[in-house]
Protein backbone atom coordinates (compact mmCIF):
# COMPACT_ATOMS: atom_id res chain seq x y z
CA UNK A 1 0.00 0.00 0.00
CA UNK A 2 1.40 3.37 -1.05
CA UNK A 3 0.60 5.39 2.07
CA UNK A 4 3.27 6.48 4.53
CA UNK A 5 2.26 8.33 7.71
CA UNK A 6 4.86 10.92 8.61
CA UNK A 7 5.51 14.18 10.39
CA UNK A 8 3.67 15.78 13.28
CA UNK A 9 0.02 14.78 13.46
CA UNK A 10 -2.05 16.43 16.23
CA UNK A 11 -4.76 14.21 17.71
CA UNK A 12 -7.12 17.15 17.48
CA UNK A 13 -9.32 17.90 20.51
CA UNK A 14 -13.10 17.82 20.21
CA UNK A 15 -14.51 21.22 21.20
CA UNK A 16 -17.78 21.16 23.12
CA UNK A 17 -20.15 24.01 23.89
CA UNK A 18 -21.67 24.64 27.33
CA UNK A 19 -24.31 21.99 26.70
CA UNK A 20 -21.76 19.30 25.84
CA UNK A 21 -22.51 19.46 22.10
CA UNK A 22 -19.79 19.36 19.44
CA UNK A 23 -18.85 22.95 18.59
CA UNK A 24 -18.45 22.70 14.82
CA UNK A 25 -17.37 26.34 14.11
CA UNK A 26 -14.54 26.06 16.66
CA UNK A 27 -13.51 22.67 15.25
CA UNK A 28 -13.29 24.22 11.79
CA UNK A 29 -11.28 27.18 13.08
CA UNK A 30 -8.88 24.90 14.95
CA UNK A 31 -8.45 22.72 11.86
CA UNK A 32 -7.42 25.75 9.80
CA UNK A 33 -5.14 27.02 12.57
CA UNK A 34 -3.25 23.74 12.93
CA UNK A 35 -2.78 23.31 9.19
CA UNK A 36 -1.67 26.93 8.90
CA UNK A 37 0.96 26.29 11.56
CA UNK A 38 2.51 23.54 9.47
CA UNK A 39 1.35 20.22 10.90
CA UNK A 40 1.52 17.23 8.57
CA UNK A 41 -1.85 15.60 9.28
CA UNK A 42 -4.85 15.68 11.61
CA UNK A 43 -6.17 12.89 13.81
CA UNK A 44 -9.74 13.42 15.06
CA UNK A 45 -11.32 11.08 17.59
CA UNK A 46 -8.18 9.90 19.31
CA UNK A 47 -7.67 9.78 23.06
CA UNK A 48 -7.10 13.55 23.05
CA UNK A 49 -10.37 13.90 21.13
CA UNK A 50 -12.32 12.03 23.84
CA UNK A 51 -13.39 9.29 21.42
CA UNK A 52 -14.85 7.29 24.29
CA UNK A 53 -17.38 10.00 25.17
CA UNK A 54 -19.33 10.53 21.94
CA UNK A 55 -22.23 8.86 20.14
CA UNK A 56 -21.90 7.43 16.63
CA UNK A 57 -23.68 10.49 15.25
CA UNK A 58 -21.31 12.86 17.04
CA UNK A 59 -18.39 10.74 15.87
CA UNK A 60 -19.53 10.93 12.25
CA UNK A 61 -20.05 14.68 12.51
CA UNK A 62 -16.56 15.29 13.89
CA UNK A 63 -14.84 13.24 11.17
CA UNK A 64 -16.92 14.83 8.40
CA UNK A 65 -16.20 18.33 9.73
CA UNK A 66 -12.44 17.82 9.90
CA UNK A 67 -12.34 16.14 6.47
CA UNK A 68 -14.38 18.88 4.78
CA UNK A 69 -12.45 21.72 6.42
CA UNK A 70 -9.09 20.10 5.67
CA UNK A 71 -10.09 19.86 2.00
CA UNK A 72 -7.18 17.60 1.11
CA UNK A 73 -4.44 19.88 2.47
CA UNK A 74 -3.14 17.16 4.83
CA UNK A 75 -4.20 13.55 5.46
CA UNK A 76 -6.95 12.92 8.00
CA UNK A 77 -6.42 9.93 10.29
CA UNK A 78 -9.66 8.93 12.02
CA UNK A 79 -9.53 7.22 15.39
CA UNK A 80 -11.70 4.09 15.26
CA UNK A 81 -11.24 2.58 18.69
CA UNK A 82 -13.79 0.37 20.44
CA UNK A 83 -13.86 -2.45 22.96
CA UNK A 84 -15.06 -5.03 20.42
CA UNK A 85 -14.07 -6.09 16.92
CA UNK A 86 -17.51 -5.40 15.49
CA UNK A 87 -17.64 -2.00 17.18
CA UNK A 88 -14.27 -1.08 15.70
CA UNK A 89 -15.38 -2.17 12.23
CA UNK A 90 -18.57 -0.12 12.57
CA UNK A 91 -16.52 3.00 13.32
CA UNK A 92 -14.16 2.26 10.42
CA UNK A 93 -17.13 2.16 8.05
CA UNK A 94 -18.32 5.50 9.43
CA UNK A 95 -14.82 6.91 8.88
CA UNK A 96 -14.82 5.57 5.31
CA UNK A 97 -18.15 7.26 4.61
CA UNK A 98 -16.87 10.51 6.10
CA UNK A 99 -13.88 10.53 3.75
CA UNK A 100 -10.98 9.80 6.13
CA UNK A 101 -7.64 8.98 4.50
CA UNK A 102 -6.58 6.44 7.13
CA UNK A 103 -7.68 5.04 10.48
CA UNK A 104 -5.99 4.44 13.81
CA UNK A 105 -7.07 1.49 15.95
CA UNK A 106 -6.30 1.20 19.66
CA UNK A 107 -6.02 -2.16 21.36
CA UNK A 108 -9.47 -3.09 22.78
CA UNK A 109 -9.94 -1.65 26.25
CA UNK A 110 -10.89 -3.26 29.58
CA UNK A 111 -10.45 -6.85 28.39
CA UNK A 112 -6.96 -8.36 28.60
CA UNK A 113 -6.17 -10.03 25.31
CA UNK A 114 -3.40 -12.48 24.49
CA UNK A 115 -1.01 -11.58 21.71
CA UNK A 116 -2.68 -14.12 19.45
CA UNK A 117 -6.06 -12.51 20.13
CA UNK A 118 -4.60 -9.09 19.31
CA UNK A 119 -3.17 -10.42 16.08
CA UNK A 120 -6.54 -11.90 15.13
CA UNK A 121 -8.31 -8.66 16.07
CA UNK A 122 -6.12 -6.50 13.86
CA UNK A 123 -6.12 -8.99 11.00
CA UNK A 124 -9.93 -9.06 11.00
CA UNK A 125 -10.09 -5.28 11.18
CA UNK A 126 -7.63 -4.96 8.28
CA UNK A 127 -9.73 -7.32 6.18
CA UNK A 128 -12.79 -5.14 6.75
CA UNK A 129 -11.41 -2.06 4.97
CA UNK A 130 -9.17 -0.87 2.18
CA UNK A 131 -8.05 2.15 4.24
CA UNK A 132 -4.53 2.30 5.66
CA UNK A 133 -4.45 1.29 9.33
CA UNK A 134 -2.20 2.58 12.09
CA UNK A 135 -1.96 0.35 15.14
CA UNK A 136 -2.22 2.26 18.42
CA UNK A 137 -0.45 0.98 21.53
CA UNK A 138 -1.27 2.84 24.76
CA UNK A 139 -0.53 0.43 27.58
CA UNK A 140 -0.71 3.12 30.31
CA UNK A 141 -4.40 3.64 29.44
CA UNK A 142 -5.50 0.13 28.43
CA UNK A 143 -3.17 -2.21 30.36
CA UNK A 144 -2.80 -4.06 27.05
CA UNK A 145 0.28 -3.91 24.87
CA UNK A 146 1.18 -4.88 21.32
CA UNK A 147 4.46 -6.66 21.81
CA UNK A 148 7.17 -5.87 19.24
CA UNK A 149 7.08 -9.39 17.77
CA UNK A 150 3.32 -9.07 17.27
CA UNK A 151 3.75 -5.66 15.63
CA UNK A 152 6.29 -7.19 13.25
CA UNK A 153 3.78 -9.92 12.27
CA UNK A 154 1.03 -7.36 11.74
CA UNK A 155 3.35 -5.18 9.64
CA UNK A 156 3.28 -7.90 6.99
CA UNK A 157 -0.43 -7.20 6.35
CA UNK A 158 -0.65 -4.90 3.35
CA UNK A 159 -2.89 -2.14 4.69
CA UNK A 160 -1.39 -2.03 8.19
CA UNK A 161 1.04 0.81 7.56
CA UNK A 162 2.30 1.87 10.98
CA UNK A 163 2.07 1.92 14.74
CA UNK A 164 1.75 4.70 17.31
CA UNK A 165 3.62 3.93 20.51
CA UNK A 166 2.27 5.82 23.54
CA UNK A 167 3.89 3.60 26.15
CA UNK A 168 6.70 6.04 26.94
CA UNK A 169 8.97 2.98 26.98
CA UNK A 170 11.66 3.88 24.46
CA UNK A 171 13.06 0.35 24.42
CA UNK A 172 9.65 -0.77 23.19
CA UNK A 173 9.75 1.90 20.47
CA UNK A 174 13.25 0.86 19.46
CA UNK A 175 12.13 -2.76 19.17
CA UNK A 176 9.23 -1.77 16.93
CA UNK A 177 11.75 -0.01 14.70
CA UNK A 178 14.33 -2.79 14.77
CA UNK A 179 11.92 -5.63 14.07
CA UNK A 180 10.08 -3.86 11.23
CA UNK A 181 13.13 -2.55 9.38
CA UNK A 182 12.55 -4.98 6.53
CA UNK A 183 8.82 -4.25 6.20
CA UNK A 184 7.94 -2.11 3.23
CA UNK A 185 5.84 0.99 3.97
CA UNK A 186 5.60 0.49 7.74
CA UNK A 187 6.15 3.52 9.96
CA UNK A 188 6.66 3.91 13.68
CA UNK A 189 5.16 7.06 15.23
CA UNK A 190 5.84 8.37 18.71
CA UNK A 191 2.90 8.95 21.03
CA UNK A 192 4.94 10.46 23.87
CA UNK A 193 5.69 14.10 23.07
CA UNK A 194 8.97 14.23 25.01
CA UNK A 195 10.49 11.49 22.81
CA UNK A 196 9.86 12.82 19.29
CA UNK A 197 13.45 13.88 18.53
CA UNK A 198 14.86 10.69 20.01
CA UNK A 199 12.47 8.64 17.90
CA UNK A 200 13.47 10.46 14.74
CA UNK A 201 17.12 9.72 15.50
CA UNK A 202 16.25 6.01 15.66
CA UNK A 203 14.30 6.10 12.41
CA UNK A 204 10.74 6.90 13.47
CA UNK A 205 8.57 8.67 10.88
CA UNK A 206 7.13 11.31 13.20
CA UNK A 207 4.63 11.60 16.05
CA UNK A 208 0.96 11.77 16.88
CA UNK A 209 1.52 14.52 19.43
CA UNK A 210 -1.24 15.87 21.67
CA UNK A 211 0.78 18.97 22.59
CA UNK A 212 0.75 19.94 18.90
CA UNK A 213 -2.80 21.15 19.53
CA UNK A 214 -1.36 23.95 21.68
CA UNK A 215 2.12 24.32 20.15
CA UNK A 216 1.73 23.19 16.52
CA UNK A 217 4.59 25.18 15.01
CA UNK A 218 7.01 24.21 17.77
CA UNK A 219 6.11 20.51 17.46
CA UNK A 220 6.38 20.68 13.66
CA UNK A 221 9.84 22.25 14.04
CA UNK A 222 11.11 19.09 15.74
CA UNK A 223 10.32 17.13 12.58
CA UNK A 224 10.97 19.76 9.92
CA UNK A 225 14.36 20.74 11.28
CA UNK A 226 15.38 17.14 11.70
CA UNK A 227 14.48 16.33 8.09
CA UNK A 228 16.36 19.44 6.94
CA UNK A 229 19.49 18.23 8.74
CA UNK A 230 19.31 20.80 11.54
CA UNK A 231 19.66 18.32 14.39
CA UNK A 232 20.57 20.98 16.93
CA UNK A 233 17.48 23.00 16.03
CA UNK A 234 15.29 19.90 16.22
CA UNK A 235 16.62 19.04 19.68
CA UNK A 236 16.14 22.62 20.87
CA UNK A 237 12.52 22.55 19.70
CA UNK A 238 12.08 19.27 21.59
CA UNK A 239 13.44 20.79 24.78
CA UNK A 240 11.14 23.79 24.38
CA UNK A 241 8.09 21.54 23.98
CA UNK A 242 8.84 19.34 26.99
CA UNK A 243 7.41 21.58 29.76
CA UNK A 244 3.98 21.54 28.13
CA UNK A 245 3.90 17.74 27.94
CA UNK A 246 5.05 17.44 31.54
CA UNK A 247 2.34 19.94 32.57
CA UNK A 248 -0.28 17.49 31.27
CA UNK A 249 0.20 15.59 34.52
CA UNK A 250 -1.56 18.42 36.37
CA UNK A 251 -5.04 17.31 35.34
CA UNK A 252 -6.91 14.32 33.98
CA UNK A 253 -5.91 13.96 30.33
CA UNK A 254 -6.68 15.78 28.06
CA UNK A 255 -7.93 18.68 30.21
CA UNK A 256 -4.56 20.50 30.16
CA UNK A 257 -4.59 20.46 26.35
CA UNK A 258 -8.08 21.97 26.28
CA UNK A 259 -7.25 24.58 28.90
CA UNK A 260 -4.09 25.49 27.00
CA UNK A 261 -6.15 26.15 23.89
CA UNK A 262 -8.68 28.10 25.94
CA UNK A 263 -5.88 30.28 27.29
CA UNK A 264 -4.87 30.96 23.69
CA UNK A 265 -8.37 32.19 22.85
CA UNK A 266 -9.99 29.07 21.36
CA UNK A 267 -13.42 28.45 22.88
CA UNK A 268 -13.00 24.68 23.02
CA UNK A 269 -14.83 24.16 26.32
CA UNK A 270 -13.80 21.67 28.95
CA UNK A 271 -13.62 17.90 28.74
CA UNK A 272 -16.87 16.06 29.26
CA UNK A 273 -17.65 14.93 32.80
CA UNK A 274 -16.45 13.28 34.91
CA UNK A 275 -13.20 15.04 33.91
CA UNK A 276 -13.05 18.28 35.89
CA UNK A 277 -11.51 21.67 34.98
CA UNK A 278 -8.14 22.55 36.44
CA UNK A 279 -8.17 24.26 39.83
CA UNK A 280 -7.31 28.01 39.58
CA UNK A 281 -3.79 27.48 40.94
CA UNK A 282 -2.96 24.91 38.27
CA UNK A 283 -4.55 27.04 35.55
CA UNK A 284 -2.26 29.91 36.55
CA UNK A 285 0.71 27.56 36.50
CA UNK A 286 -0.26 26.48 32.97
CA UNK A 287 -0.61 30.14 31.97
CA UNK A 288 2.93 30.80 33.19
CA UNK A 289 4.30 27.78 31.29
CA UNK A 290 2.67 28.92 28.05
CA UNK A 291 4.04 32.44 28.44
CA UNK A 292 7.52 31.12 29.13
CA UNK A 293 7.25 29.00 25.97
CA UNK A 294 6.24 32.02 23.92
CA UNK A 295 2.74 30.68 23.37
CA UNK A 296 0.83 33.59 24.84
CA UNK A 297 -1.70 35.27 22.61
CA UNK A 298 -0.85 38.79 21.42
CA UNK A 299 -2.20 41.24 23.95
CA UNK A 300 -2.29 38.60 26.70
CA UNK A 301 -4.05 35.33 27.24
CA UNK A 302 -7.79 34.90 27.30
CA UNK A 303 -9.39 34.32 30.69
Amino acid sequence: MDFSPRGIIPPIITPFDGGGRVNEPVLRALTDHLIGQGVHGLFPMGTTGEFYAVSDEEYRRVIETVVSQTAGRVPVYAGTSHITTRGTIRLIHLAEQAGADAVSVLTPMFISQTQEELYGFYRTVAESTSLPIILYNNRPKTNVTIEPATAARLAEIDNIVGIKDSTGDFTNTEEYLRLTRGCKNFSVLLGRDTLIHAGLCYGAAGAIASCANVAPRLAADIYDKFVAGDLRGSLEAQFRLAPLRIACEMGTFPEVIKEGLSLQGFEVGNCLEPIAPLPPSQRERLRAILCEMGLCREGGLAS
